[in-house]
């Protein structure tokens, strides 16, 4: 490396790592544990002012509990949401989810004995369905949803996966892309096995999924009776209809619900998963480990007010998240000339209690996820980022960096990708890795080097005993 080279690269950090620490406004700087990682990690603080609390938790029977926003995955309640917990029905939800994303509506579902045969009348919720009847596709939801019908979750295991063995194969890799990392399926219905477990931060990130799916929304939330048959083997007609207890004309009808499922085994206790929506504000809840059927409406209905009368969704416009990942000062500096670092974010909301400001909220590199290259894409790294409120994460999004030359605004401020208005110019750009900046010389030359080798090497990407009497649903 030439002399001049070397003078200048530090010149340049020596300027970055001042004007970091002043835009900041941090007394103390802590990064995470160093990675393999190009993009720098971002973190502002809360302003001076007094920082409204978090809201008072309400109380809660449940052995676990989560309430999420389903639009932003803030996690607005939580107790003991990481703890393996068995899920019973609420299983089905994988299981709908699948059959729709593989089959459609009309498809006809055709059980085998396996099939027919895997439930035991009077202890496992079933619909009396008989081996080489037909249901359509569609049917055998409402089933599912509805009734709870495990026979049926076995019909649509094999008419999707071909057995039982594969659909839980495709349950459980489809469960990890939906970041349920501590979930592993045995079954199809969520009958126990000590193998079929979950928690309820797992069934809240399945939750996203299916309460973002209109055909399973619109399936899981049927009110009243619905008609099922005549089938080529039943002549009756058989009326369904949702165990859910919070929907009109029910014991605990909650108004905002607009989905749910319930779920019972002697191991897993009782569980529900819901829906609701209000205001603009959709909410996720996932109850565990309740002791009695009831306790599942009460916490669930608790949890739900708790998120409706305490946060407010807040929009995050160009501007606001400028305001929170502010590095202006430094790109127009003489040592940068026209170089800068082209960040670009795809949130658009958080979460914030009622009498909170976007004024209180900091940024946080998420260190569960690594940084990611693709060199197909129009951008080079890309990271996770949460935003936070008083220690708690109440939105995230994804901060994409680009290291050549690029689009940006044209005031130079970072910029939402669904952004339309910016007006482009060109620019070059490189990475600063602040996990490499080091205070001292020796620091200091380190991180001269490995942001000169940057600029030349390509990065390649980092990453269910059945019970004696009470009926298993």
């Amino acid at each position: 490396m030439k002399k001049s080279k070397l003078t200048k690269y530090t010149a340049i950090i020596s300027t970055i790592f001042i004007a970091t620490i002043a835009i900041l406004n941090v007394p103390q700087l802590t990064y995470a544990t160093p990675t393999a990682n190009p993009l720098a990690a971002a973190a502002t603080t809360a302003s001076t002012a007094a920082v409204v609390e978090w809201p008072a938790e309400p109380a809660t029977v449940a052995g676990s509990a989560i309430l999420i926003d389903a639009d932003t995955g803030a996690v607005l309640y939580d107790k003991s949401s990481h703890t393996k917990a068995y899920p019973a029905s609420i299983t089905k939800l994988m299981t709908a989810l699948l059959t729709i994303e593989n089959c459609s509506l009309d498809e006809v579902v055709t059980f085998s004995q396996t099939a027919a045969k895997s439930v035991i009348p009077g202890v496992d919720a079933n619909i009396a369905t008989k081996v080489g009847e037909q249901y359509t596709v569609d049917q055998s939801l409402h089933a599912l949803l509805l009734s709870s019908a495990n026979e049926v979750a076995y019909g649509l295991a094999e008419r999707v996966a071909g057995s039982l063995a594969g659909f839980t194969d495709m349950m459980n890799a489809r469960a990890k892309e939906l970041g349920a990392l501590n979930t592993h399926f045995s079954n199809a219905s969520g009958l126990s096995d000590p193998n079929h477990y979950t928690t309820a931060y797992d069934m809240a990130m399945i939750g996203r999924m299916c309460f973002t799916n209109s055909t399973f929304l619109s399936i899981d939330s049927f009110v009243g009776n619905y008609k099922l048959g005549p089938t080529n083997l039943t002549p009756e007609i058989r009326s369904l209809h949702s165990t859910n207890l919070m929907f009109k004309g029910q014991q605990y009808y909650y108004q905002y619900c607009k989905g749910g499922k319930t779920g019972f085994t002697d191991e897993s206790g009782y569980t529900l998963i819901s829906y609701a929506e209000k205001d603009g504000m959709r909410l996720i809840c996932v109850v565990m480990k309740e002791p009695k059927a009831d306790d599942r409406y009460v916490d669930t209905k608790a949890l739900f007010e708790y998120g409706f009368n305490n946060f407010k969704k807040v929009s995050i416009s160009n501007s606001d998240v400028s305001s929170l990942f502010n590095n202006s000062n430094y790109y127009n500096s003489k040592v940068y000339g026209n170089s800068t670092i082209n960040f670009s974010m795809d949130a658009s909301y958080v979460d914030l209690p009622n009498n909170a400001t976007l004024t209180d909220v900091g940024l946080m590199l998420d260190n569960s996820t690594n940084a990611t290259t693709d060199d197909t894409a129009n951008y080079d790294y890309t990271a996770k980022l949460n935003f936070t409120y008083n220690g708690n994460t109440i939105g995230n999004a994804n901060l994409l960096v680009n290291t050549k030359s690029t689009i940006i605004k044209s005031d130079n401020l970072p910029y939402l990708k669904s952004d339309g208005l910016a007006t482009p110019t060109i620019k070059k750009s490189f990475v600063i890795n602040v996990w490499y900046l080091a205070i001292g010389s020796g620091g200091l030359l380190f991180s001269t080097l490995i942001i000169f080798n940057v600029k030349k090497t390509h990065h390649k990407k980092k990453r269910r005993k059945y019970g004696k009497s009470k009926l298993h649903y």
